[in-house]
């Protein structure tokens, strides 16, 4: 077994570590070939529209929406790489595929939709009430909701 240190390596059979590895190497390799290809094309098309195009103000316009849309999208997946990169991390610390709140195992399943989940379903759930709550509380003081966080 590939060595692992962490509080969880003993329960994670070698399959289970192998399956992992592999799904999230595939995922990060996926996202990876995205993100490059689309500041590529970016660079592309703002390199091209620069030379051959005279915008309108309207069209102007647009043409920064597209891109900030496109910034956007690019950002996003971004932070899904590095979100994917903690997890192959806690992979080899022993700590990935493990509940962060209460330690159990998150599902094989949810690993499969979700690679970077730090927490079951359960207590994902949980987590995502408590910060409904703090919402509703927050709006009802009027004032804004001191632990609202979407990080995690």
């Amino acid at each position: 077994m590939k060595t692992m240190t962490g509080r969880n390596t003993s329960s994670m059979t070698e399959g289970r570590y192998s399956e992992l590895k592999r799904m999230l190497d595939e995922r990060r390799k996926e996202i990876l070939s995205e993100v490059q290809g689309r500041i590529r094309d970016q660079r592309e098309a703002d390199a091209w529209g620069k030379v051959h195009e005279v915008l309108d103000a309207g069209e102007s316009s647009e043409a920064d929406i597209q891109e900030d849309i496109e910034f956007a999208l690019i950002q996003m997946k971004a932070e899904t790489l590095t979100k994917i990169n903690d997890a192959l991390t806690r992979l080899e610390e022993g700590a990935y595929g493990y509940c962060a709140d209460c330690a159990g195992e998150i599902s094989d399943k949810r690993l499969r939709a979700l690679p970077f989940a730090v927490r079951c379903k359960d207590c994902e759930e949980g987590r995502e009430m408590a910060v409904e709550r703090e919402k509703v509380l927050a709006q009802k003081r009027g004032g804004p909701a001191f632990f609202f966080d979407l990080s995690s």
